[in-house]
């Protein structure tokens, strides 16, 4: 039987804390990704599985938010080319000039058909508007989550902002735009 020390109990009191401050918001985020709850789960756990393992080699603890993100999305990206490959394609510049949906519109929307339209686009642009939309992270949090520079950061962000627009507009052909 291992003996626990004082350190290793420290350890695995600071572990559980990482965990109760971030579970959730890892998740919610595996969640967008990946689109389904056991495959978020799996995502979520081993990120936590990682910490346990290489987390220690992180110098600034002020860090280990953005430690999380990074790996999870490491290892959602890992999962995807295990699958398949997934070409990425020009963006069209005419998407540019969309109309912008209203705040009393955007209200009015179904949550779920939200989300459903966000699992749709190209996982380049879902997973920059999740993590600056639904898990509020800065421009520059999300490069360095993406390993990105910052304005590919901001274009994704705005194209995937008008990508999920039309997806939402043309579903709802009944809904008043704004040209933006």
């Amino acid at each position: 039987m291992a003996r626990i020390t004082d350190r290793t109990i420290e350890s695995e009191e600071n572990f559980e804390e990482l965990v109760k401050e971030h579970y959730r918001a890892l998740y919610r985020f595996a969640f967008t990704l990946a689109g389904t709850e056991s495959e978020a789960s799996d995502l979520t756990q081993q990120t936590f599985c990682i910490w346990g393992e290489k987390g220690h080699q992180l110098r600034d603890g002020a860090k280990a938010k953005t430690w999380l993100f990074t790996t999870l999305n490491r290892e959602f990206l890992k999962g995807k080319r295990r699958l398949a490959s997934f070409p990425e394609r020009e963006f069209d510049e005419e998407l540019g000039d969309m109309p912008n949906l209203s705040p009393a519109d955007v209200s009015s929307l179904d949550s779920q058909l939200i989300v459903k339209a966000l699992g749709q686009l190209n996982s380049v642009y879902r997973t920059s508007l999740a993590l600056f939309y639904l898990e509020d992270h800065s421009y520059r949090e999300i490069a360095s989550i993406l390993e990105i520079p910052i304005g590919t950061v901001k274009s994704r962000i705005a194209r995937g902002k008008g990508l999920l627009e039309k997806s939402l507009s043309e579903k709802h052909t009944g809904l008043v735009l704004e040209n933006g």
